[in-house]
Order: C-alpha cells, then sequence, then structure tokens
C-alpha cells in the first residue's frame, strides 16, 4: 500500500514507464559493470537522488520500503564474515571485508535503482509496459489479481481488528496475540472464498480474454525516454569507465 501511494503522489507519476524502467535498467547494468567501491556507491548515492529528489518520494516512505531488503541484505553480509574453524566451530573472517564490501554496495546499487522503479510507477503504467514488451498474459493477469487481493485482504484485516477491538479483543498483550492468531486464520478463509468469487464471475461470463485497463496517455514521452537514455548513459559511462 506504501509502495502505491508513493508512485501516485510522485513527481514523476506521469512520467511515461518506458522512461523510468530504461533509467532503472542503466543503473542495474552501471551496478554490475562497475569494480571499485567507490563508483559502486556513486551510482548508489544516485540513484537515490534521482528518487529522493528528483521524483520527491518522501524520504520516510523510502527508508519504510527499503527497510526489509536492507536487513536481508545486513544478515547476508554478517553470515559471509563468518566461516567454519578448523577445530569444527565458527571463526570471524575480517579478510573477507573487502570482497563483501563490493558485493554489499553492489547489492545497494541495483536495490536504488529497482526501488527508484517500483516507488515512482503505479501498477497499472508497469503492466502496460510489461504488455508491450510482449509478456504473456497469463502472466500479467496472475499480477492483476494478485494486485487485487492485497486491497481485498487489507480491508478484510482492518475491519477485522477493529471489531476485534470493540468486543476487547486487544485489552492485553497475551489477548492481542490470541486475537491476531484467530483472524490470521479467518482470513485465510476469506481470501479463498472471494477469490473462488471472483474466479466464479468470471466464468459465469465466459471470460477467455485478458485483464484490460484505459491505457494512460504520456504526451511527452519520447522526451523522457531521450531524458533517461541521457542520465542512462552516463551511469553506464561511468561504469564502463570504472572497468577500464
Amino acid at each position: 500500500m506504501r509502495i502505491d501511494a508513493a508512485a501516485y503522489a510522485c513527481r514523476w507519476q506521469g512520467v511515461a514507464p518506458s522512461a523510468k524502467a530504461l533509467f532503472a535498467l542503466a543503473g542495474i547494468a552501471a551496478a554490475w559493470l562497475a569494480a571499485s567501491p567507490v563508483t559502486l556507491a556513486v551510482l548508489a548515492l544516485l540513484s537515490m537522488l534521482a528518487t529522493l529528489a528528483g521524483a520527491r518520494v518522501p524520504v520516510r516512505t523510502y527508508l519504510a520500503v527499503a527497510l526489509a531488503p536492507l536487513g536481508f541484505l545486513s544478515l547476508s553480509c554478517l553470515t559471509m564474515l563468518v566461516t567454519p574453524s578448523a577445530a569444527g566451530g565458527w571463526q570471524w573472517t575480517p579478510v573477507l571485508l573487502p570482497a563483501v564490501m563490493q558485493i554489499a554496495l553492489r547489492s545497494l546499487a541495483v536495490l536504488a535503482a529497482v526501488l527508484g522503479l517500483m516507488l515512482t510507477t503505479p501498477m497499472p503504467d508497469l503492466l502496460l509496459l510489461l504488455r508491450r514488451l510482449h509478456v504473456p498474459e497469463l502472466l500479467l493477469d496472475m499480477m492483476v489479481l494478485s494486485y487485487r487481493m492485497l486491497f481485498v485482504l487489507r480491508q478484510a484485516w482492518d475491519e477485522g481488528s477493529t471489531a476485534q477491538g470493540a468486543r476487547l479483543g486487544h485489552s492485553g498483550w497475551r489477548q492481542s496475540w490470541r486475537s491476531m492468531g484467530l483472524l490470521a486464520g479467518q482470513m485465510a478463509v476469506q481470501v479463498w472464498q472471494r477469490a473462488s468469487a471472483l474466479q466464479m464471475a468470471a466464468d459465469a461470463r465466459a471470460w477467455q480474454g485478458s485483464l484490460r485497463f484505459l491505457p494512460a496517455s504520456f504526451p511527452d514521452a519520447r522526451r523522457q525516454v531521450g531524458l533517461a537514455l541521457l542520465a542512462g548513459g552516463l551511469l553506464l559511462a561511468l561504469a564502463v569507465r570504472d572497468r577500464l
């Protein structure tokens, strides 16, 4: 929900999704080409600045979305610094720190490029771009249904939590945990029932095609794609220069 709200509220909401995708792909390619930690850090910083300063995505939203992948990245890097010892236990291996640092910075640069696309492109625009790239319709329909079920799940969870709170279901921490467990179990049943209802509605209408949306119009798409190619080319040039 936070990602979707940020994509609709950012300054780049009216920018062609092809332009944002080209810039993100250039950032990812540059992160894979760059070799030195300094260049990787600069690439990550440039992608972050493009999202925060260029698209005006709030810093709090950006950090909230990036918290989970950053936690996973930090844990992975820590585990890479621990190796089995000859005595049968585990030991800290600081000699691997430069290699792990390079991996972490490369992953951070790729993550910053992906977050820039996610936080600035609404789902309908992304689906339109994927359809133009001839992504299989079955995969696109599954994405649409999953996207819809997220909102259904959130609404059902909020309604159930409000009802439990009105009946003192969250009066203490033990009661709160019990109520959350009961609600989670009930949610699984509700989501299954609503998914079955959607399937029955589609079958009743003899639906055999694909889910369609009203396409958005981007009158300045050519200019925006040109600017994205220029900005992405600069990132790639920086990475190639570092590689050579």
